[in-house]
């Protein structure tokens, strides 16, 4: 994580927010702001209805429409982006099934492609049911953090990411959402999310990293993901 840019929080995200979709937010701090722009929903809790949608698999969106279809396809078919999308739904079924109702977890959507303003991801769905003596944050006890931005197995991997990455990810790759007096709970996992710290934005970015990874292309992705971004901040 670096400062790219020195300048006000609010005025930054003015500059950003119309490049996300949903569950962006601005939010203040003591000594700064946190932006997000993340396309992805942690944990949903409605009326003891769950719901999870982790996202694993990114290619960039193209200029020619042709083209860009092919890329969704392309991303759709690729075996190396299925299997890590299906490692996260398996420990998301795992963490989730630890407080939900017996049988209840379900995959609705697996493999779904959805585009971004930026890139297209892999997405999958997976649902059920909390029981009516448990309450949301049983359920965000059970499955945080988020098993797309830890990678599995779980502890060990958090374990290596503590002893290789040289920083604190802090905000970014956590959670933000709130927990309603009813019970109800809405979270998004904190990727395309900057923090403005002293009048400095900083950014950071990443990819899972698999056995078949190539290191150049998880390299790229991680400016796929973050360039359009950084390209509002610059007008």
């Amino acid at each position: 994580m670096r400062p790219i840019l020195a300048m006000n929080g609010r005025h930054s995200f003015s500059l950003i927010r119309p490049t996300a979709r949903h569950l962006a937010l601005f939010y203040v701090l003591k000594q700064g702001a946190i932006l997000s722009l993340s396309p992805e929903r942690f944990i949903l809790c409605d009326n003891s209805e769950i719901q999870t949608r982790p996202i694993k698999g990114t290619l960039p969106r193209l200029p020619d429409p042709q083209e860009d279809s092919k890329q969704a396809v392309k991303l759709a078919n690729s075996a190396k982006d299925r299997a890590e999308n299906l490692m996260i739904v398996d420990l998301m079924r795992n963490d989730i099934g630890r407080v939900a109702v017996a049988g209840s977890v379900k995959v609705p959507e697996l493999f779904v492609v959805e585009p971004f303003p930026a890139v297209h991801h892999l997405v999958s769905t997976i649902t059920a049911q909390l029981p009516e003596q448990l309450h949301a944050s049983d359920l965000l006890r059970a499955a945080f953090p988020g098993g797309s931005i830890t990678g599995a197995p779980k502890v060990r991997a958090m374990e290596i990411i503590d002893e290789l990455e040289p920083q604190r990810r802090n905000a970014w790759c956590g959670s933000i959402g709130y927990l309603s007096f009813c019970g109800n709970m809405d979270t998004s996992i904190t990727i395309r999310t900057l923090t403005a710290i002293s009048g400095q934005i900083f950014c950071s970015a990443g990819g899972g990293i698999v056995a078949d990874s190539q290191e150049e292309a998880e390299y790229q992705e991680t400016f796929d993901k973050v360039n359009r971004i950084l390209k509002q901040l610059e007008k």
